[in-house]
């Protein structure tokens, strides 16, 4: 079924015209890619387990139908999505290594091996703005499908984490150096003669400001990142007195003007000045006390490990994510969870939209013997979640999100969530090819007929 966010400003981005390829068109060669590539690779089974013709028949819409430039091939693009999260490559890497790797050409779609770029790798860029979450949506669902019965389990298991956003670990002055830079470059683009430019102060202050650690170095270093904030307070001030009131600029000065007079204990802290939707998420762990970016919620499979659920929820509290997550699941697999396990975090309702709750905590006196056993062995396999998350954030480009943007936190989640459940499939496709090899050369060692037949 045809998601309906996907049929909505479907020409927000451009005149490109969609062309669906005919077989008419395509070349036929003596020797295609289909006839010289091992079947038994995982890439390759899992280019015929996709179903493309979803991905043409929704994302198609998002194309002018008779006007524009003729796009690149849908399975081209949502192919090359899929691999930059299943190899943990960039937009850049991804798109030169298809020009090097003929399965990698195989699975988006090419009869015969192309040695060139596919595309610009700003390509992608744009057509994960076209698709938006809806998209991304749409191939964490195909993923669920490909993985058959095992992504329709009743029982499954929730649990949040932090995506972190490709900043620096923000600080004060930090901040106040960059807006300092920003202001220099809106004086030379206006062409505005600002007083001072405070170069050589800056330089002095960066030096007053090491060492910061140390008992008779930090009162110094302190009033060196009051000084820097004034500064960037004296040049915002005087930008936003000698520019026009008409200046498109007035919005960011206001913004750094915010950022500056930022307090500690302040709520809808900015943290950084090119993500400005980053949030300071403390999660209790004693390696990293705060992490910035934006928290996601996943569900899985109790017993299979199948992703089904990957909702980027903000800064929510746990317990109140899992309602919109439990919706993304039902909207994914069809059917509605019976029941999910989380940790002490989801704590509160016991029920939700039909779905039972299980959270550990103290039993009531009217719990039985055996259903206490029960819950105990489901909080037990709760922390089956854990290494899976580990293994989106180390394989699949969890850990750090380059994308820009809310839109960029929910699709980088959503992507990386399809990556996990195409490399489960290909995992137990390998599995099943060694497997058969290696009873295939026990057969071979043991029968002696089989020697004279091969030789035959």
């Amino acid at each position: 079924m045809i998601p309906e966010t996907l049929q909505i400003n479907a020409y927000d981005h451009g005149a490109t015209m969609y062309r669906k390829p005919s077989p008419d068109s395509q070349q036929t060669f003596f020797f295609s890619l289909e006839d010289t590539l091992d079947r038994r690779r995982p890439l390759f089974i899992l280019a015929g387990a996709i179903d493309w013709d979803v991905f043409e028949q929704a994302l198609g819409k998002l194309y002018h139908p008779s006007f524009g430039r003729p796009c690149k091939p849908i399975r081209l693009m949502v192919g090359l999505l899929i691999l930059k999260q299943l190899r943990n490559l960039s937009d850049e890497s991804v798109v030169e290594q298809w020009g090097e790797n003929a399965y990698y050409q195989y699975f988006c779609g090419n009869t015969e091996f192309t040695p060139c770029a596919p595309c610009e790798a700003s390509e992608l860029v744009h057509f994960r703005k076209r698709i938006g979450e809806a998209g991304a949506e749409l191939i964490l669902k195909e993923s669920i499908r490909v993985n058959g019965e095992d992504g329709k389990e009743k029982d499954v298991v929730a649990d949040t984490t932090v995506q972190e956003k490709n900043i620096t670990f923000p600080t004060e002055a930090k901040l106040a150096r960059k807006i300092i830079a920003k202001c220099g470059g809106i004086a030379v683009k206006e062409g505005l003669g600002v007083r001072q430019t405070y170069t050589r102060t800056l330089k002095r202050l960066s030096l007053e400001g090491r060492f910061r650690s140390h008992p008779r170095n930090w009162k110094k270093a302190r009033k060196a990142d009051d000084k820097v904030k004034r500064i960037g307070g004296r040049l915002v001030r005087e930008l936003m007195r000698e520019l026009p009131a008409e200046s498109h600029w007035h919005s960011d000065l206001a913004f750094y003007e915010k950022v500056l007079g930022q307090k500690k204990g302040d709520k809808d802290k900015c943290y950084s000045l090119h993500e400005r939707e980053v949030h300071c998420i403390a999660k209790g762990k004693e390696h990293k006390k705060y992490e910035f970016g934006s928290k996601l919620s996943f569900l899985k499979t109790k017993t299979t490990g199948v992703i089904v659920g990957a909702l980027d929820v903000r800064n929510a509290y746990d317990g109140n994510t899992l309602a919109a997550a439990l919706d993304q699941s039902e909207r994914l697999t069809g059917a509605r969870p019976e029941r999910a396990t989380g940790d002490r975090g989801y704590r509160g309702p016991t029920e939700i939209g039909g779905t039972v709750i299980q959270a550990p905590g103290k039993f009531k006196d009217a719990v039985t013997g055996y259903r206490r056993r029960r819950m105990k062995k489901d909080f037990r396999r709760r922390a089956a979640i854990e290494p899976v998350i580990g293994h989106t954030k180390s394989d699949h480009r969890l850990g750090r999100n380059f994308l820009k943007g809310v839109v960029g936190d929910a699709v980088n989640g959503m992507l990386a969530a399809a990556a996990f459940n195409f490399k489960r499939m290909m995992n137990k496709w390998r599995s099943a090819v060694s497997l058969f090899a290696d009873l295939f050369l026990r057969l071979f060692s043991a029968n002696p007929a089989c020697h004279y037949a091969c030789a035959a």
